[in-house]
């Protein structure tokens, strides 16, 4: 019986056989008196199953349930011939008819992560530096790259800002845009003592994305920070990181000058990054990337930020005058190791042109005597009543002054100290 109702199910939704008893037609169906469970193949290799369950029927009750019975029969039937007709019309793969692709759930402080990037990309540029170089056999000029770095748009107006060893000896600089267009750049100005520089290109101005500006005075160790740049060639990469340390102290690559109250971060720094920008997780500029303590090259961890405070001051005055106005005393002076090791603290001046502040304060070089003994010059040790113990005191002191301010310079002449009033020039142009 069970065989049978397999094949009765599998072969057919329902069966009747007729019954005469006089006049009156009643149906049959041939179903167990224990147990049975209807099934109807479905999708992804599911099973559709409806189950009645008939036991220890009444044979009294057949005529009044029959109509039941037929009707749920035909509801069963009429449910498995609109499902599979759906599945053929749909094509649907049946293995993966009921799979539901739920969507990607980011946390929110990725998706700060990620709106910070899309936000922030259109700033970001990549710099070529191209270098002049000649055929040894045709005599044919050609360029060729030299370096490469990061940079950032300052306005609307096409300045970008970067540092100034990206652009370091370059005869012509090329700028590239996050939508991949290239321009011919030119230099606008350049400090090297603080490594800054801006160029200019002439691109539309609905290309041009300008930055947002933050303030790097109230920044905070432990806050997260976030890389923009192209290491290795790789555009518009971004690293996270926190401020590690502030107030850091590094010198320019050019000049040896100090850069003073910079920023130091975890954040990934490589060769290429160089000009980046360094954001908060406002998505406000708060540094430039600018250089990495690493003996191998690579990013070690420790990464240095020139901060926007001293960032903004520079380029405005490089997009306005082109330079940076900057007082000098106008002296030479000897390595550190070398007063060190004559036993005395400050800064021995090797050399003070005639023309220049110092010169003209009266201030000694260094020179030989008729007998080509050397004579040393003047060592200073303190200006203004600041101590000054290195060069970098020197630079220090100076950045705090203005050109046209005169300053009392104390010198150690022999073994006597004078105090000699210095008025400040400007730093001469450099080409």
């Amino acid at each position: 019986m069970a065989a049978s109702s397999h094949s009765l199910a599998s072969s057919s939704f329902f069966s009747r056989s007729r019954k005469f008893s006089g006049s009156a037609l009643t149906p049959r169906f041939s179903l167990p008196k224990s147990l049975l469970c209807r099934k109807i193949p479905g999708f992804a290799g599911g099973i559709i199953a409806t189950q009645r369950c008939y036991s220890n029927c009444d044979p009294s009750d057949d005529q009044s349930n029959s109509g039941k019975k037929l009707l749920e029969t035909i509801f069963v039937a009429c449910t498995s011939v609109a499902l599979s007709f759906s599945l053929f019309l749909t094509d649907v793969d049946p293995a993966s008819a009921f799979v539901v692709t739920s969507p990607r759930k980011l946390q929110t402080d990725e998706l700060a992560t990620v709106r910070l990037f899309r936000e922030n990309t259109p700033s970001v540029v990549y710099i070529t530096n191209l270098a002049s170089r000649q055929d040894m056999f045709t005599l044919d000029v050609f360029e060729v790259p030299q370096g490469s770095g990061s940079g950032f748009v300052w306005d609307k107006d096409g300045h970008i800002v970067t540092n100034y060893h990206v652009i370091r000896g370059a005869s012509d600089l090329r700028v590239t845009l996050a939508d991949q267009t290239t321009y011919d750049a030119k230099v606008v100005g350049f400090d090297q003592d603080k490594d800054v520089a801006v160029l200019k290109i002439d691109a539309p101005k609905d290309k041009m994305r300008p930055i947002p500006i933050g303030v790097s005075a109230d920044l905070l160790v432990g806050q997260k920070v976030f890389a923009i740049g192209n290491p290795f060639g790789l555009d518009h990469t971004l690293t996270t990181g926190v401020i590690s340390g502030l107030r850091r102290e590094i010198n320019s690559a050019a000049t040896g000058r100090p850069i003073q109250d910079v920023i130091q971060t975890d954040a990934a720094i490589n060769p290429g990054n160089s000009g980046g920008p360094l954001l908060d997780s406002s998505g406000n500029l708060i540094g430039i990337n600018t250089a990495i303590y690493s003996p191998s090259g690579a990013s070690s961890g420790v990464g240095f930020s020139i901060p926007v405070d001293t960032v903004s001051g520079i380029v405005d005055q490089l997009v306005k005058f082109g330079k940076v106005t900057r007082p000098i005393l106008g002296i030479k002076f000897a390595p550190d190791q070398s007063v060190e090791q004559l036993g005395v603290s400050g800064v021995l001046v090797l050399d003070a042109p005639p023309n220049g502040p110092a010169g003209k304060a009266g201030l000694l070089p260094t020179k030989r005597d008729a007998y080509g003994r050397l004579v040393l010059g003047d060592i200073i040790t303190s200006i203004n009543g600041k101590k000054v113990s290195n060069g970098t005191d020197l630079y220090r002191i100076l950045d705090q002054c203005k050109v046209g301010e005169k300053v009392i310079v104390e010198v150690l002449r022999g073994d006597q100290k004078e105090k000699i009033p210095v008025l400040l020039e400007p730093k001469p142009e450099e080409s």
